[in-house]
């Protein structure tokens, strides 16, 4: 059954290499029949924290973080997609993600880190683990970290080395199966 699964990225750097990773995830969840709608930062152009969508009198949010709550709210599960900023998670990321909290809870997260070096962003992607599930969106326990990105995914998100898919499938499968699980026991209700 089809999922919805937005893909939050978490860089907005002119010369950014994640959206590769964005563009590769975002294509394979598609390739298994769900929706994966791309949640850009960059486009988004939220200000830094100042009151999270839930502090807005009803009707009075901002146009793009209604957009982002209405999409959060239909999700089935998260996958975002984080860059490593000095062994930490990007701030664009960061708060991006604090803008909102009801709209992710009982809902699982997956975490794919890159970088251009050989360690593939997973010293961001511990602390992302702990925000995460601070948030209620636990993250899954598998990550999906690619070092030296620039090389591995070109500019569409087309993978250039075979390894990539089979790593992603494994990963998806397991997003797959923690998002089909918590849908059908939000359906019977939630603690609160």
């Amino acid at each position: 059954m089809a999922l919805t699964i937005p893909v939050i990225l978490g860089s907005v750097r002119a010369d950014r290499i994640g959206i590769r990773a964005a563009r590769f995830l975002i294509a394979q969840l598609a390739a298994r029949g769900h929706a994966a709608p791309l949640v850009d930062p960059a486009e988004l152009a939220l200000p830094l924290l100042d009151r999270m969508f839930k502090e807005y009198p009803a009707g009075t949010a901002p146009e793009p973080l209604q957009r982002c709550a209405d999409l959060f709210r239909r999700a089935d599960a998260f996958l975002v997609v984080t860059a490593e900023y000095n062994h930490g998670v990007p701030p664009a990321l960061s708060n991006t993600l604090d803008h909102f909290l009801e709209e992710y809870f009982w809902r699982p997260s997956a975490i794919c880190c890159y970088s251009a070096g050989q360690f593939g962003g997973v010293r961001a992607a511990m602390p992302l683990r702990a925000m995460l599930a601070e948030m209620g969106m636990s993250s899954i326990p598998s990550l999906l970290p690619i070092p030296r990105l620039q090389k591995v995914v070109d500019a569409q998100g087309v993978p250039a080395e075979p390894w990539l898919a089979a790593a992603a499938g494994r990963f998806l499968d397991e997003l797959e199966w923690h998002a089909e699980a918590l849908r059908d026991r939000r359906r019977r209700g939630t603690p609160y």
